[in-house]
């Protein structure tokens, strides 16, 4: 298949080389008088990294002549199509905008300096984390304190419309988003970047505030992705706008066709211009990717069995466990495959909307979560395909196990009275257990009553909950109406367990453009939702978790603003080491889980994908991705095979 070679270690090497090495050397005379005189050439420099690739502690895993990733079929051949759904509609191709809803996928015909992965947007490649390498950009260069980057960007690169891609259009992209971006990234960005400037057409340079954290700076401005200035010029276009005419790109693909609400077709361009770099080599293998809209996913199902679409990444357990039996499946003309999934799962669950009053209370939350039963929903609803879901980096070196012990514990004191003391002498919190016998657990919903009751929240002579004030105990849940008939099914029953309890709580269904609108503006109590979950330090987790932006940032649906979990990023930043790294962030999934603004629900360990069996992968699949954009292909003779047969 691929990566022949033996895995090299590739160290980003300073041009100087610090004093203690080069005294270390003095044993030998005429060692020390060489050492001697470059270092007294090299104390005029500033100690300027120079590399192909960016990681932050500095090691790569791919030298700078490497030929292609190890995981990827280099000899993968090129061509053919496949076909995806996208549930619900689609109104706009500007996938940077607040409003309206993008077709799927129309970012990825955008790059950055620093290579992407299509249809994930995680840094390439995919067998290791925390490495990024150039794309736009040829090399980089930095000093020693990161205070600064240049890009060295690479000359023949294009957009589709031929015109090259500059340094100027970096720029305007970096401004772009932070006068029309998302006021979260926006915020973010401006207090950490303080400069981007073009030093000439394919130079360009970045500059960070001083006093912060040097974590995802570089990263930051290497990922952005870049848009032709010129041509926003001159159709006056606008990145917080909703439109059906999208930028060109420098991407591999392109938008060839949409019909609104119902298909998007992507294609490769033939004239790409980085198709022969090593980044790229054994990737983006199809010539077209289609994209198929359905109401719901029961209509997308009939689809794909009907072969309307050739390729299904599957999430309803139901369907998985009962659903593909079906007359092209004991043909063998569509293919089931659970293949192996290295990242953490999603943490996804029931999000608690902390701006409602009654939900401030941890107790009420405490309570609502009882009302949650995972081993009666996995073994009535999902087929017992699930697992239980404890932590926001479930199953990693990473997860917090019982009272916080050594460097861990050591971190959690140095924080001082933001870190409560239940923090330092109790376990990691653990989703509760139930009695997987029956859907209204007896134990469990007397435990929740209780605190109700606790909180203030009594049972009038009509059954229902109110406060001192007479407030019934409201809780609206909606869903989009465009979801599984499962996800429903697990609402409803989590719902009428709420109701038992003498809570005022409603299932609400909603169309998708109505969901996405209330999801941005958090009109909700209640949300079936997931946060993002995290392997390395960066500025990103502030995004996700932090107080500065928690009253808006859409990557923070349950509003959560902490203190101590503040501290803890801090904390995660500030290391030095990849063992105070990973100290930290253990510190950070105990804080997450100690604030409580989640059910945690289920997760799947494996990627359960189905597709009309004309598509191939590599034998061993990076742990970090399932790549079915990026490294799979399309098999000529399989796919002729079928059409044969009448498959297709």
């Amino acid at each position: 298949m691929t990566g022949q070679r033996s895995r090299a270690k590739a160290r980003a090497m300073p041009l100087s080389t610090p004093r203690k090495a080069m005294l270390a050397l003095m044993g030998l005379m005429i060692a020390a008088l060489c050492a001697q005189s470059a270092l007294a050439q090299d104390q005029d420099k500033d100690q300027v990294i120079r590399s192909h690739g960016y990681s932050y502690y500095g090691d790569l895993t791919y030298p700078a002549d490497y030929e292609h990733f190890d995981y990827v079929n280099p000899d993968a051949p090129k061509g053919g199509e496949i076909s995806l759904y996208a549930p619900g509609t689609f109104d706009s191709m500007n996938p940077y905008s607040r409003k309206g809803r993008a077709g799927r996928l129309s970012w990825m015909v955008y790059e950055s300096l620093l290579g992407e992965m299509p249809a994930s947007g995680g840094p390439a490649p995919a067998d290791v984390y925390g490495e990024m390498y150039g794309l736009l950009a040829e090399s980089l260069e930095y000093d020693e304190g990161k205070t600064w980057v240049i890009f060295n960007m690479r000359p023949e690169a294009r957009f589709a419309d031929g015109t090259p891609v500059t340094a100027h259009d970096v720029v305007f992209s970096h401004n772009l988003f932070l006068e029309q971006g998302l006021p979260s990234y926006a915020q973010a960005v401006s207090r950490r970047i303080t400069g981007a400037e073009a030093l000439d057409d394919h130079r360009v340079k970045f500059t960070f505030a001083e006093g912060i954290s040097r974590r995802s700076l570089i990263d930051q401005v290497g990922s952005t992705p870049v848009f032709p200035k010129a041509w926003y010029d001159e159709n006056e276009a606008r990145l917080d706008e909703p439109r059906l005419e999208a930028a060109p790109g420098s991407g591999p693909y392109q938008v060839a066709s949409y019909d609104v609400n119902r298909r998007v077709v992507y294609e490769r361009n033939p004239d790409y211009w980085g198709k022969d770099l090593p980044i790229n080599r054994g990737r983006h293998n199809f010539d077209r990717i289609r994209i198929e809209y359905f109401a719901d996913d029961s209509a997308a199902f009939e689809a794909f069995k009907a072969g309307e679409y050739t390729f299904r990444a599957e999430t309803n357990s139901k369907t998985w466990a009962t659903g593909y039996q079906f007359p092209a499946v004991d043909k063998g003309w569509v293919r089931l495959e659970e293949l192996p999934d290295g990242t953490p799962p999603t943490p996804n669950g029931i999000v608690f909307n902390l701006a409602r009053e009654p939900l401030k209370d941890k107790r009420v939350r405490e309570a609502v979560a009882l009302a949650f039963n995972f081993e009666w929903t996995n073994e009535s609803l999902q087929y017992g395909l699930f697992k239980q879901r404890h932590s926001f980096v479930q199953d990693t070196p990473l997860q917090a196990e019982g009272v916080p012990e050594g460097a861990e514990l050591e971190l959690l004191k140095s924080l001082g009275d933001v870190v409560p003391e239940a923090m330092l002498s109790e376990p990691a919190r653990r989703a509760h257990e139930s009695d997987g016998s029956r859907l209204n657990d007896r134990r469990n919903l007397r435990r929740a009553m209780k605190l109700l009751d606790e909180a203030g929240w009594s049972v009038g002579d009509d059954g229902m909950r109110r406060n001192a004030q007479g407030d019934l105990l409201s809780l609206d849940f909606p869903i989009p109406s465009s979801g599984s008939a499962t996800l429903s099914a697990v609402v409803e029953s989590f719902v009428s367990n709420l109701k038992l309890m003498g809570i005022d709580a409603r299932q609400e269904k909603v169309d998708p453009s109505q969901y996405t609108l209330r999801s941005r503006d958090r009109d909700y109590d209640l949300v079936f939702d997931s946060y993002t979950s995290f392997l390395g330090a960066g500025t990103g987790l502030m995004q996700r978790f932090g107080s500065q932006e928690a009253a808006f940032s859409l990557f923070n649906p349950a509003g959560l603003a902490s203190p101590m979990v503040d501290a803890i990023i801090d904390a995660a930043l500030d290391a030095e080491t990849r063992e105070e790294e990973r100290t930290a962030l253990t510190a950070l999934d105990r804080a997450l889980r100690h604030e409580f603004f989640m059910v945690p629900v289920w997760y799947n360990d494996s990627n359960w994908v189905a597709y009309w069996d004309m598509y191939e992968h590599p034998d061993t699949l990076p742990p970090y991705a399932l790549g079915v954009l990026d490294f799979w292909w399309y098999n000529e003779d399989k796919a002729k095979a079928l059409k044969e047969a009448g498959a297709l």
